[in-house]
């Protein structure tokens, strides 16, 4: 017996088909007699059909209303599920974000969760149900509906994991676990059977799109174990564990992540001196965009450049921010800016004890003419920008050239 948080995602709850799916992996779980919370997603498509619903309104929706109207794709799924439980005779009792209580910071459609109340949950748990709770939603502390952002049930499952201070966190979707790569991209990607919390932030972080940043975070903070797995089909998944394999066979590399959401900016002939990033910078923080590689060139003449990219949807209001705001204010001589970038990382904690493995990535992209634009380190994982239309490219002949295809892809000589 234990006690499991399962989180099922969109494709997962995706029909009313589905959803009796769902309802019966659960009620073997629940036959076993493991306690149950269960968070689940909107079903497949429905957020993006609200979303269409609310620009039919208002181009730019008033984002406390978005609010709103997104809560209520979850609240039809958790409605739906616990009625299919009941069905196969099994207690279950639902809960919105707000009845929970999950409270947030009022930064409407991507809040941050500041606390959860589980005393109703423990009381319900206690008297026997399922639980099964609306992901991705909460409310703030004035009583207001908000939204975690895209992938925020993987969230809701990490936050009640910790409060509730569950076994395991298994998040269920539509892939069977993390891989070396994306497997339309790689045909050869192999499944992990664990990865650290460490590369798995980097992966998230990086455009791997199976977890949430936010829910990595928040479970390696709180120490949840955490697992990916399949809706469809058995297997172990893949565990994200708190601390490294010390084996003899430590993999350098243990995937490669892209994003092909990237743009790239430069503020052209920037006065060199103290205190420029800031006030390039600033502005931007403050209109809540997230600001990813930066580089500033080595001055001359007084001035220098400074470029750095951020997401594709916040392109065009970051040039106008710079525009409008930043350059009258600096004195620079220009802001120019691309769209068609895609950022490619190697990552793995195995590359702490070996050296080369930056010159070894150059090298394998340089044979194929592929033009580097900027580079970003860590000390567990390298990153590149190029021109999107060597992404894919890119990610292979690396993937091949770290062995990634191979069980155990330590190859010392190599590096």
């Amino acid at each position: 017996m234990a006690f499991l948080v399962q989180k099922y995602g969109g494709t997962s709850v995706g029909s009313v088909e589905r959803i009796k799916q769902v309802a019966r992996r659960v009620a073997e779980f629940w036959a076993q007699g493991h306690k149950l919370v269960i968070v689940v997603s909107a079903m497949s498509g429905e957020t993006n059909r609200l979303i269409s619903l609310a620009k039919e309104i208002q181009t730019n929706p008033n984002p406390r209303e978005l609010d709103v109207v997104l809560a209520t794709g979850e609240q039809v799924t958790i409605g739906l599920l616990a009625m299919a439980l009941r069905e196969l005779g099994i207690k279950a009792k639902s809960y919105t974000g707000s009845q929970v209580s999950i409270t947030t910071d009022s930064a409407h459609t991507k809040a941050r969760i500041l606390k959860i109340d589980e005393d109703h949950i423990r009381a319900d748990l206690t008297a026997g149900n399922v639980i099964i709770v609306a992901g991705f939603q909460g409310r703030d502390e004035a009583g207001d509906i908000t939204t975690l952002g895209r992938g925020g049930s993987d969230t809701t499952a990490v936050a009640l994991a910790a409060a509730l201070k569950a076994d395991e966190c298994q998040i269920y979707t539509d892939v069977n676990g993390i891989y070396t790569t994306d497997p339309r991209v790689v045909p050869e990607a192999r499944k992990l059977n664990t990865i650290t919390f460490e590369e798995m932030l980097e992966m998230a972080s990086l455009g791997s799109k199976v977890l949430q940043i936010r829910s990595v975070e928040f479970a390696g903070k709180y120490k949840v174990k955490l697992r990916v797995l399949s809706s469809f089909e058995e297997g172990e998944g893949t565990l994200i564990t708190f601390e490294e394999d010390n084996k003899m066979e430590q993999p350098i590399i243990s995937g490669i992540a892209f994003n092909r959401d990237e743009s790239k900016i430069t503020v052209v002939g920037v006065p060199d001196h103290p205190g420029i990033a800031y006030q390039i910078l600033g502005p931007v923080a403050d209109a809540n965009i997230d600001v990813d590689m930066i580089i500033q060139n080595i001055g001359r003449d007084g001035t220098t450049d400074f470029s750095f990219t951020v997401n594709r949807n916040e392109y065009t209001r970051t040039m106008d921010i710079l525009k409008e705001q930043v350059l009258p204010h600096i004195g620079a001589r220009d802001v120019i800016g691309g769209e068609k970038i895609a950022k490619i990382s190697v990552i793995g904690v195995g590359m702490r004890s070996y050296a080369g493995i930056a010159s070894k990535m150059f090298r394998v992209l340089a044979e194929e003419g592929i033009n580097i634009r900027m580079i970003a380190t860590s000390e567990i994982k390298i990153s590149v920008v190029v021109d999107e239309k060597y992404m894919e490219l890119a990610v292979r002949v690396l993937h091949k050239a770290f062995d990634l295809d191979q069980a155990n892809n330590i190859d010392v000589k190599s590096c």
